[in-house]
């Protein structure tokens, strides 16, 4: 049996957690420089607040008494990892899929339904995050099961998939096929033609018509419709194969001086998520991008390199992405954004060794002074040691963050204060 368990409007709730006054009022949480949308509690979808909608073009009546913030990824990023560690103890095996969703499997029958709402209390009671169960034989129907759940109704909050097939067949019923995970809009136009519209047409399509509409992954989609269960849960991460890092500024920078520094700052990142799991690039990339809503000159290059010898060593990182970034620079160009991506990425456990390679002794005293680097940055706060091209804590290109609320859970400074 999988269980699938989906914090609620996960954004707004972690803001919520730590400002109760919020509780029952419209919430918005903005992307990256406030620009637009990106999660919105029920209160603000009962606004007519759209999932995308421009915040600075949205009409001044729609903004009354709506609550927006600036997207804080530290502070979700950590509330997540407190929600998953307590689902950890209600399962034999789990799968974090998404910073506000995990599957757990079960092997052992139980009462399915005191169990979610015995899982819902706990995640309530330990972090303050209310969320969303849906039991089912495979990972496809425990997805609806889900979205079954946060539907008002006797089965808000924790939904069981129906054991008895009519019962299982009248729900399919009333499911649009795009809700299917893995299907979507795109899959569903491609259906279709075929009649299938709902989750029970597509759970009667003919296996092969499946296979040749939808490939492999969708033939698997239907078998799990049907209740035969074929994707395992993956309790371990997949290797990545490409890390990246790229943010749009606060104010357009034109000049090579302002944009080496913001790209020195992201290349930091990068080679720091490198080192945290153990990895080395071997290629790096480096873009830029105008605004293309912006009305000036459009020029959005990139180019890439293969790296002598992979490493996560932050300052050779820094100096082939900067002499990339001399290479597709050009004057007369407002630029809004500047992005690093690596890729080729190996355990740094295999890295082969090379006589134009800085030799042992060069490589322990690095992996010495990034691993004292991480350290200090991560006690005493990101950016505490830097390169010295990546400029000042301040700088004038940094987001638009006009509505971010404090990082209550990392940070001393930020701690609320409680009076007794």
């Amino acid at each position: 049996m999988f269980a699938l368990v989906d914090c609620n409007s996960f954004y707004c709730s972690c803001e919520r957690v730590f400002q109760p006054h919020l509780e029952g009022q419209p919430v918005v949480v903005l992307s990256n420089n406030d620009g637009c949308v990106v999660t919105r509690t029920a209160e603000a979808k009962a606004r007519g607040i759209a999932m995308g909608e421009v915040w600075h073009l949205a009409r001044p009546e729609l903004k009354i008494g709506v609550h927006a913030f600036s997207s804080n990824y530290t502070l979700y990023g950590d509330m997540s990892r407190r929600v998953m560690t307590t689902l950890r103890d209600f399962a034999q095996t789990l799968e974090i899929y998404s910073i506000d969703e995990a599957f757990l499997g079960f092997d052992a029958k139980t009462s399915w339904a005191p169990l979610g709402n015995t899982i819902r209390a706990t995640v309530q009671r330990h972090t303050g995050i209310p969320v969303s169960v849906g039991f089912a034989p495979t990972k496809v129907l425990a997805k609806l099961a889900n979205k079954l759940a946060k539907k008002p109704g006797p089965h808000t909050g924790v939904f069981v998939w129906p054991s008895d097939p009519a019962a299982a067949t009248a729900v399919l019923a009333t499911v649009p096929v795009a809700d299917v995970w893995g299907i979507g809009q795109k899959l569903a136009a491609r259906l279709a033609p075929f009649g299938v519209s709902t989750a029970l047409a597509l759970r009667d399509l003919d296996i092969t018509t499946a296979r040749r509409v939808l490939a492999v992954t969708g033939q698997r989609i239907v078998l799990e419709l049907r209740g035969s269960s074929c994707l395992e849960l993956e309790e371990l991460a997949p290797a990545k194969k490409a890390i990246c890092c790229a943010r749009g500024f606060g104010v357009p920078l034109s000049t090579l001086d302002h944009l080496q520094e913001p790209l020195a700052v992201y290349v930091s990142r990068v080679a720091e998520k490198l080192r945290a799991q153990r990895l080395t690039a071997g290629f790096i990339q480096v873009f830029l991008e105008t605004n293309p809503h912006g009305g000036g000159p459009q020029y959005s290059p990139g180019t890439g390199r293969a790296l002598d010898m992979p490493t996560n060593y932050t300052a050779d990182l820094a100096t082939v992405a900067a002499d990339l970034l001399r290479q597709i620079h050009r004057p007369g160009f407002q630029f809004r954004k500047v992005g690093v991506l690596v890729t080729d990425l190996h355990p740094e456990t295999e890295t082969q060794l090379s006589f134009d390679g800085p030799s042992p002794e060069t490589v322990a005293r690095r992996r010495t002074l990034m691993t004292t680097l991480d350290r200090l940055n991560a006690t005493l706060g990101r950016g505490t040691l830097r390169l010295g091209s990546a400029g000042t804590a301040d700088p004038v290109w940094k987001m638009r963050q006009a509505h971010l609320s404090p990082c209550y859970t990392t940070r001393w400074d930020a701690l609320l204060t409680a009076h007794a």
